[in-house]
């Protein structure tokens, strides 16, 4: 099986002129090991966010976020549609997360002066569940609070069309920096393509995350993932878009969220009207009425260009 190593996967923008890491077939299985968002540097709680002390934080956007590729698909061209089957990720021992002065939507709060100055690294211990291993293991966040580890990966997506955009801050119908909690092991990712080979990116692998992901981080962690991308000839998808074993997901990413969710409830119903052979009248209805139509905000944080990232999800069970 091909595999990019870790210390390859530490490449901070989606560049369609960087040379491919990597050359699969459609349908091929291969692996990526992944850094966390910090590069590396967050291992203690005694690691603090301080920007003058982080390597590549001299740099803006601050050189964090580290992503593996591009990776080129055989036969991929623009306007086909590249389909991201996350087969396996593998999170690492331990994962982070860090507040400090001017750090998220309270880095200036004077309620709670501790948030806005002093900061804070707090390290979260991964514990293997009965495969011996993390995939079903239990984050402890404390002595007494722990949860089953649910990773996903938080940055991935095809290179742009002409801009140059960072693994930090870029986002865009190509994806980016989203942190959708459902880009999760047996979803598939659905993605346009804008160059020959489409040119995937992926990194940023979160242990956990709670909707919005409030402070700014997740549960940041190293991973091994293993990945399947195949190809959907003469069809490009307008924005990303999720397929799950019991529902599917419209995405869009804008601000203010209003627009963010208005936007995603308009690809799903686009996505309804074109594969599924509603009218745009019981599409409308719909998503007004059924009680399991649901708005999921994935990211809704205070950093730099960031955009809030909303998703519109139905059940598979209403689309026969």
């Amino acid at each position: 099986m091909q595999r990019i190593d870790r210390e390859q996967a530490r490449k901070y923008a989606f560049d369609f002129r960087d040379e491919p890491l990597l050359k699969v077939q459609p349908g091929e299985s291969f692996e990526i090991e992944t850094y966390d968002a910090s590069t590396g540097f967050f291992k203690s709680a005694a690691d603090l966010a301080i920007p003058g002390k982080r390597p590549g934080f001299d740099r803006t956007p601050a050189l964090a976020n580290p992503i593996a590729g591009p990776i080129f698909v055989e036969g991929a061209e623009k306007g086909d549609t590249l389909v991201v089957t996350v087969e396996d990720i593998l999170v690492d021992s331990y994962s982070w997360v860090a507040t400090g002065p001017r750090r998220g939507p309270l880095g200036e709060s004077t309620r709670w002066p501790e948030l806005s100055s002093e900061y804070t690294t707090k390290i979260f211990q991964h514990t293997p569940g009965p495969s011996g291993t993390t995939r079903d293991g239990t984050l402890h966040f404390s002595d007494k609070i722990q949860w089953p580890i649910t990773p996903f990966i938080g940055t991935l997506g095809v290179c742009p069309d002409r801009e140059v955009t960072t693994s930090l801050d870029g986002q865009g119908e190509w994806g980016g920096n989203l942190d959708i909690r459902d880009v999760a092991p047996g979803n598939r990712i659905l993605l346009p393509v804008f160059h020959p080979g489409a040119l995937f990116c992926m990194g940023d692998v979160h242990a956990s995350q709670g909707d919005t992901e409030f402070t700014g981080t997740a549960a940041e962690t190293k991973a091994t993932t293993r990945i399947k991308l195949e190809v959907i000839k003469g069809r490009k998808t307008p924005w990303m878009r999720i397929d799950k074993p019991d529902s599917i997901v419209a995405i869009h990413a804008s601000r203010p969220l209003e627009v963010a969710v208005e936007t995603a409830t308009i690809m799903l119903m686009d996505w309804l009207i074109t594969d599924y052979g509603f009218t745009p009248t019981d599409a409308y209805c719909l998503v007004s009425t059924c009680p399991d139509f649901r708005i999921n905000v994935y990211q809704m944080c205070k950093i730099r260009r960031l955009e809030h990232v909303a998703g519109a999800e139905i059940p598979k069970r209403y689309l026969k």
